[in-house]
């Protein structure tokens, strides 16, 4: 929240309490036992971007405890730890400090009354030696010695939402997390109007008034990333959701030079994307929520929907976006509507009847009272739901343009049409309905014919992992769970799809076309298949050495590659890829390489996996494009993340950022050491720039490794992550300048480095125990 001014008094108090001695220097980024944070002094984050300390806001008398923009040159708080409590008596004896029995900040006023406190819980935990720390985000951290967070003001926001906080669901509690307005633009304490997540309905984000809710937000379609950028292009926000087994939450993080900015919750209901201009120096709105009046909840009415003034029938005219009903539909009462009262909804033109068919209604948002179904298309939906729920009214909606309605509230995929609009949209349906036997009946022949004598039953499989148990199971990803087992004698690595796993029959299907019909020493071989029910299960040759990332990112395991045995790696994975792209009989492009998906035989031989997502390309096909962008992050080519474009050169992409985590020994991801710089291309673009490109190779390799050759794949890879894809070779240049060398490169242009909108991620293979994440973005985690 911004502050216009002080009054005289409160300019004198100000005076008065910077003359106060002062327990802390003004440069201080912490608070320990024994020391105490009083008005006129501050905390101020190690990079100097937050400062913490005693502020009162114009035209009131009372002092807070606030965490505020150190770098801006109007005074704008973050956070606010006593808003119920404001100090009034005496300010100047008021004081924070660490209590020394309990590790808790507590604010006390003169008379030693406590206004605020942390009310942590060590629960077991040594909770001596804790420190709070100010950090360069804004986060006020209660922390222990060992770097672990009791306690921490992201998780306890006030009226700001910032970047790398988290805003989203506890499954385990069932809580949501708020940031909650202030009451006015003077007043601190909490508001009317709040924005989080429904527990109830964790896909999407509201604004209440209160209890009532004010606003809400199309619903999540998937993705896991979604950057937008600022006008001028000079800025970027990403937005990130992680969805887990015990919760989902929405991050967001700003690009390298970006000014500052964050989401406010305003006192008037309305949700402000905020950036500082330093130009205007003032804090530019770069969007707002709702965006108009018919946005509101419930403003058109029952089978009404928010859209421009020139569609649908039944529209009030005049204005740029207003209300409208729905085909078959017309107002309720066309004098409201005329009056711009659009409370009362629509009605139908003519009485439902039995033999009524569905119609689709394309980008139109869910209404509120929906249920969330997982791995299912809209035959399997359809076939699922009660058959009352077939015969009743269905309402999907438009992104973007919000509106409410309900009738009798009923949830479904699709809206009942009166019987005009039946004819195309009962086809449609009726496609859809048959679908799921269509493929199935395709799937499971299929497997017969290419796997056979692969086929195997269902009850062998069980076997040979022990009926599935945690014991045998090898590793386990977004997709599902791998175990090792032995079939007829052999060692075998067998892949358990998901029943939630975004790889449903098609991909299952592709999958195994693909690899039966690829046959390469660096591409994985498919023993056999086996569908039972809901069971997809998948049997390759088991690899020893599990995937290139379980050894290249452990510290432990890294040891076992050197740099002969990377440099093979390297060379056989390009092999894979000038197969898949030009020397099979297929052209296929994988689209999502990445070191989850190579796998390392005994002899550290690579094989290329996971075809489920590979598509196949016509004889003369140079691209192709979809709007299911599927990948994971850092690995897509820009033109692939932003246009859904994909070739061989989005695959050249993906094998340029693999082959600079290999010679790097670290994720593309990461910010282990190249703090200043937002990746491991840009990071490794600029040392080449400077001469200094040997400074990135893998400390466990630089005494054993040929420095030509690591020199000549960091050219290569930056190379092959330009932004330009006409730019990037194609896989058997790669291969070429690999086996033989060149002297004459051209110099890599600026790799690039934003992800687009709508990306839709997919799990790495994970071969430790962890949770069952369906994204992990290190990067995004803050840590």
């Amino acid at each position: 929240m911004e502050y216009a001014g002080c009054t005289c008094t409160q300019a004198a108090t100000a005076i008065f309490l910077f003359l106060l001695s002062l327990p802390l220097a003004a440069s201080d980024d912490r608070l320990a036992v024994g020391k105490t944070l009083s008005p006129g002094a501050t905390l101020v984050s190690d990079g100097g971007a937050f400062a913490m300390g005693f502020f009162s806001p114009s035209n009131s008398s009372g002092l807070y405890l606030g965490i505020w923009y150190n770098n801006v040159p109007k005074l704008t708080v973050v956070w606010v730890a006593d808003q119920l409590a404001p100090i009034t008596d005496h300010p100047s004896s008021s004081k924070l400090a660490m209590a020394d029995d309990s590790s808790n900040l507590v604010l006390s006023d003169a008379a030693g009354r406590v206004l605020w406190r942390t009310n942590v819980t060590a629960g077991g935990v040594n909770s001596s030696g804790a420190v709070a720390v100010l950090v360069n985000s804004g986060n006020l951290v209660l922390r222990l010695p060992d770097d672990t967070a009791l306690w921490q003001t992201f998780e306890h926001p006030s009226d700001v939402f910032m970047a790398g906080m988290k805003l989203g669901i506890d499954y385990r509690s069932h809580s949501g997390m708020r940031i909650v307005s202030w009451k006015g633009a003077g007043d601190p304490s909490p508001g009317s109007f709040s924005f989080g997540v429904d527990p109830e309905r964790p896909l999407q984000a509201k604004i209440w008034n209160g209890s009532r809710v004010h606003w809400r937000s199309s619903m999540w379609t998937g993705y896991m990333v979604d950057s937008n950028y600022q006008k001028g292009g000079s800025s970027a926000i990403y937005t990130a959701v992680v969805y887990t087994d015990d919760e989902i939450y929405a991050s967001f993080t700003l690009s390298a030079g970006a000014p500052p900015m964050h989401y406010l919750m305003s006192y008037s209901g309305d949700l402000h994307l905020q950036s500082w201009s330093n130009v205007s120096s003032a804090w530019v709105t770069n969007a707002r929520f709702p965006r108009r009046d018919c946005s509101l909840f419930g403003y058109c009415g029952a089978f009404g929907y928010c859209g421009n003034s020139t569609g649908g029938g039944g529209g009030a005219g005049g204005g740029v976006s207003t209300c409208h009903c729905l085909e078959g539909f017309e107002p309720a009462s066309g004098a409201d509507w005329s009056r711009g009262d659009f409370s009362l909804g629509c009605r139908r033109k003519e009485a439902a009847r039995c033999g009524d068919g569905f119609a689709e209604f394309p980008d139109m948002k869910l209404p509120d009272g929906y249920a969330l179904v997982g791995n299912m298309n809209a035959g399997e939906c359809a076939a699922a739901l009660p058959p009352q729920l077939l015969l009743r009214g269905v309402r999907l909606r438009r992104p973007e343009q919000e509106h409410e309605e309900r009738s009798d509230q009923v949830f479904d995929v699709g809206r009942r049409a009166a019987r005009h609009g039946e004819g195309r949209g009962s086809k449609r349906s009726a496609v859809k309905f048959a679908l799921p036997i269509v493929l199935a009946s395709i799937l499971i022949p299929t497997c017969i014919l290419i796997c056979v004598p692969k086929f195997k039953e269902y009850n062998e499989i069980a076997t040979a992992t022990e009926n599935f148990s945690d014991a045998a199971m090898n590793g386990k990803g977004g997709f599902g769970k791998v175990y090792k087992g032995v079939i007829g004698g052999r060692e075998v690595a067998i892949k358990r799809l998901s029943r939630c796993s975004e790889q449903g029959v098609v991909e299952f299907r592709n999958e195994v076309l693909l690899i039966a019909k690829l046959q390469h020493r660096n591409l994985v071989r498919l023993v056999g298949c086996s569908i039972e029910g809901d069971e997809k299960l998948l049997i390759y040759e088991f690899m020893a050495n599990k995937s290139l990332d379980a050894s290249l990112f452990n510290s432990e395991r890294k040891s076992s590659l050197n740099w002969s045995t990377r440099f093979k790696i390297i060379k056989g994975v390009a092999r894979g890829l000038l197969y898949l792209h030009q020397d099979s009989r297929l052209t296929v492009i994988h689209r999502d390489l990445k070191a989850s998906n190579i796998l390392l035989d005994a002899e550290m031989n690579p094989k290329i996996s996971d075809f489920g997502m590979a598509r196949i390309f016509g004889d003369n096909q140079q691209n192709g494009i979809t709007r299911r962008v599927v990948g994971t992050y850092g690995y897509m080519a820009p033109e692939y993340a932003m246009g859904g474009i994909f070739s061989m050169k989005s695959d050249v992409y993906s094998f340029g950022v693999l082959l600079l985590e290999i010679v790097s020994g670290s994720r593309i991801s990461s910010t282990d050491f190249i703090e200043d710089f937002p990746n491991l291309s840009i990071y490794a673009w600029n040392l080449w720039n400077e001469g200094k490109a040997k400074n990135m190779i893998d400390p466990s390799i630089v005494a054993s490794c040929l420095l030509d050759e690591v020199m000549l794949c960091i050219h290569v890879g930056l190379l092959c992550v330009q932004e330009n894809l006409n730019d990037r070779p194609l896989m058997s240049s790669v291969m070429l300048i690999l086996e033989n060398g060149s002297n004459s490169l051209p110099a890599p242009n600026r790799p690039a480095y934003f992800a687009q909108r709508d990306i839709e991620m997919e799990q790495p293979r994970d071969d430790t125990q962890n949770s069952n994440n369906t994204v992990t973005l290190t990067v995004m985690e803050g840590r």
